[in-house]
């Protein structure tokens, strides 16, 4: 089935508390909430979008600029267990089915509309049962030091997510390793199979997933396999008042040049 056929809901969570920026989702960027900025964007290439989050001043955010919204549970510990819950409330009071679900950061208020295409073309392969996207990125920049790199086979299956620099590139300096090896940073917008996404939430955590603290690495670590699509459309997640900063620089620029 192609991706244009495809009944997808992309699902948006969103919380209020943040251990580094509370109430982010309600930042002001250039007079909208993030969490609308994210909406509007997701807009563009979905039909069914839909944010779930676990407090009121969200819900009633989402309500005024015309968004769709439910209640979730606030005792969720991932963002998918949200997504699930979101995506069954959703299914039933509408009775709508959906071929893909897909989990957008509701912090990446520049996310390209191209990259949930990009996600969404995994599934023209009927064996994909979860997929999400990677960028090719040097290691030594800044940006790398908080991200997560990812290794996949030949066939665009992921290997290992981690919060190190992976591959190690021996014999060579690491300010050299990008020329040795194209490194691949983590972009954390997920794609799932109904029946994909019911069996992650319900699988326990798992070593690697706690090490990490990378949920993704359930699903592998399980012996499941993570199609990975490749965007060249570099995002900033949003956790910081310096990211806030910077995103709304960026987003005055755009709007000066009409981009």
């Amino acid at each position: 089935m192609h991706g244009q056929f495809m009944k997808i809901l992309g699902i948006i969570p969103a919380r209020y508390a943040s251990t580094r920026l509370e109430g982010k989702p309600l930042v002001d960027l250039c007079g909208k909430p993030m969490i609308q900025h994210v909406y509007e964007r997701v807009k563009t290439k979905l039909d069914h979008v839909l944010v779930a989050t676990d407090d009121k001043r969200i819900f009633d955010t989402v309500q005024n600029f015309g968004g769709k919204v439910v209640m979730t549970s606030e005792n969720h510990n991932t963002g998918t267990n949200r997504c699930l819950e979101a995506y069954q409330k959703y299914a039933q009071a509408t009775g709508e089915i959906f071929d893909v679900i897909i989990n957008i950061q509701g912090d990446e208020p520049l996310l390209e509309p191209e990259q949930i295409e990009t996600l969404t073309r995994c599934f023209d392969t009927a064996d994909t049962e979860m997929a999400t996207l990677v960028i090719p990125s040097n290691p030594t920049e800044k940006l790398s030091q908080t991200g997560v790199f990812v290794v996949f086979d030949k066939y665009c299956n992921a290997l290992y997510f981690s919060r190190s620099v992976i591959p190690y590139v021996r014999d060579a300096k690491p300010g050299e390793w990008s020329s040795h090896h194209t490194f691949y940073r983590h972009v954390g917008m997920y794609g799932f199979r109904p029946k994909a996404l019911e069996a992650f939430a319900n699988l326990q955590q798992t070593s690697l997933e706690k090490a990490e603290s990378l949920e993704q690495n359930r699903w592998l670590e399980n012996g499941k396999k993570i199609r990975v699509g490749i965007t060249t459309h570099e995002t900033i997640p949003v956790d910081t008042k310096e990211d806030v900063a910077l995103v709304r620089m960026i987003m005055k620029k755009k709007t000066v040049n009409n981009y």
